[in-house]
């Protein structure tokens, strides 16, 4: 059989990041941040091509990196981006400006996800990427399912966590909070997902058109 580790590490380094994102993931880096792979995101960024989307919410801003590859899948795309850190704000912003993302196309919102999302507009986005603070995952995901529009996708980074998930003897709370997260779209009729290995895991639902 084919080395799997191997075929994982030859997908994560498929794709090259450009020169503003890879000063977005030092800043990152200078923050202590961690973030999401290159692989990762260019899914993310195949996704908006895909899905055509225009209005994109993210959880976590971090120091942008995720934020230049989900505006990188379309050049219509506007972002409003959740972070309750200034430093990591301020990074995003210069991430974004390292890019050349006209200031038009980005909203950087101060908060706690869960709470600034429960006050965004029902079924008018594309695309709701989360990857914040994990305890309110779960409130994340609801305000999130309303956000979207039908078919509009929810992706959820660290979906598989360290690769703590599939493993049943396994049981802390973080672990326990990713397979809910599992639970509740598998067992929902309202998405199509799918999980990837690639990354830390990245979990994708697919709301159901009308």
């Amino acid at each position: 059989m084919v080395d799997k580790i191997t075929s994982w590490k030859y997908t994560e380094e498929f794709v090259d990041e450009n020169e503003a994102m890879l000063r977005a993931r030092a800043r990152a880096d200078e923050l202590g941040l961690e973030c999401i792979t290159a692989a990762t995101g260019a899914h993310l960024a195949l996704l908006v091509s895909a899905l055509g989307a225009k209005a994109i919410v993210e959880a976590g801003t971090g120091a942008g990196l995720s934020g230049l590859w989900l505006l990188r899948g379309n050049t219509s795309a506007v972002l409003a981006t959740i972070d309750t850190e200034g430093d990591h704000q301020n990074a995003a912003k210069a991430s974004f400006k390292d890019a050349k993302i006209a200031p038009s196309r980005t909203r950087v919102i101060h908060g706690r996800a869960s709470e600034v999302m429960s006050n965004m507009a029902d079924a008018a986005y594309d695309l709701v990427f989360l990857d914040a603070d994990r305890e309110t995952l779960e409130l994340q995901i609801r305000e999130a399912s309303r956000l979207l529009r039908p078919g509009g996708v929810i992706a959820i980074a660290h979906a598989l966590w360290r690769d703590r998930v599939p493993d049943p003897a396994i049981r802390d709370e973080t672990t326990g909070v990713y397979r809910d997260a599992l639970r509740f779209f598998v067992n929902n009729d309202d998405f199509i997902t799918t999980l990837s290995p690639v990354g830390d895991g990245l979990l994708l639902a697919s709301k159901h058109t009308l």
